[in-house]
């Protein structure tokens, strides 16, 4: 996997987010023989604050553009000789994208079909898009909408015809300890004074995932794909209310209901997915129904793996990886958290 990003420029949408900074860091940290990385985003603070840490200051190999994905005119400029994009860009607050869906749309839906379309006519090689565990049948306008972006990239791979673009998707929940998430939020709780921890709904449960292991799943994607596949992580489950647990054991929990939009239980892949889900030792792999090209690429590495049995189901509930509250503790010590 050293050699995988040989010689290549590459491009980050969404280069400011908590994902695109960690992996451009690991990147410039363990790739020493790329050609160059760009960070492309629409916040230029962002963009300052980060190039002004130590890692990315004064970085010869690092270019910051400021672009929007919904700008189609930027985005052709910015592929301009680009090998390889990892597209992370995207609303993803729920209750804002509800409150918001034409925004939302214009973002998580037009932006894809943009950085597909520049993509294809800018001859780049791989992309491999970051999608959610709420796209897998969907409850709310944020899933939805990247439920369609995972369609959109997964069928790029037929629009890009003869053409050397491939397209392909990582699928996952919240990566434990980003920005927004439920760590950082109840460490900040505990720092203001409160005396006791909200929980949503005491049943619910949660993959999880850890940023390290979110970048070795883009990674593996970038290093393995042919084009079509939707990679899967095979990961463990927690308990929110074990979360809690771990973090202040000794605080009281107040439920306070189940948020807008919000699921009981994670899911990653579906009983409808599993018709066209193989198993690997450490990810699934969900192939396209409508893909002339991975029903003739022999290559494909998703030949090699185990067809799922019938009526299988990946969630957070029916897991068979499960953390104790103690494994919990433990994880979020390690946690690289913002």
């Amino acid at each position: 996997m050293k050699k995988i990003f040989t010689g290549s420029s590459i491009l980050v949408t969404g280069g400011t987010g908590s994902f695109g900074r960690t992996f451009i860091a690991y990147v410039l940290r363990n790739f020493s023989d790329i050609k160059k990385i760009i960070v492309y985003s629409r916040d230029e603070f962002k963009q300052y604050e980060m190039s002004s840490l130590p890692l990315f200051k004064n970085n010869q190999k690092l270019r910051f553009f400021v672009g929007d994905v919904r700008d189609r005119d930027r985005l052709y400029r910015a592929f301009d000789n680009v090998d390889i994009v990892i597209h992370t860009a995207a609303l993803k607050q729920i209750p804002s994208c509800e409150y918001n869906p034409f925004e939302a749309i214009k973002t998580n839906v037009y932006g894809a079909q943009n950085v597909i379309d520049a993509a294809i006519d800018r001859n780049v090689q791989k992309i491999v898009a970051l999608s959610t565990d709420k796209a897998c049948a969907p409850i709310n306008l944020y899933g939805a909408t990247k439920l369609c972006a995972e369609k959109l990239f997964i069928a790029g791979n037929n629009y890009a015809g003869y053409k050397k673009t491939r397209f392909s998707v990582v699928r996952y929940g919240n990566v434990a300890g980003s920005r927004g998430s439920i760590i950082p939020y109840y460490r900040s709780l505990i720092v203001s004074g409160a005396k006791e921890l909200p929980i949503t709904d005491e049943r619910m449960t949660r993959f999880w995932l850890t940023i390290d292991e979110a970048i070795k799943l883009v990674l593996t994607a970038i290093n393995t794909m042919h084009g079509g596949e939707l990679y899967v992580p095979k990961i463990p489950s927690v308990k929110i209310i074990d979360i809690a647990k771990a973090i202040a054991p000794q605080m009281a929990l107040k439920d306070i209901g189940i948020r807008i939009g919000e699921k009981i239980h994670e899911m990653l892949i579906s009983k409808d997915d599993a018709r066209n889900t193989l198993e690997f030792p450490h990810y699934f792999i969900i192939k396209p129904e409508i893909s002339e090209l991975f029903k003739t690429n022999r290559k494909s590495n998703a030949s090699k793996g185990k067809k799922v049995i019938d009526g299988f189901e990946y969630t957070s509930m029916s897991n068979k990886q499960w953390l104790s509250v103690k494994q919990i503790e433990k994880a979020i010590n390690q946690l690289k958290t913002e």
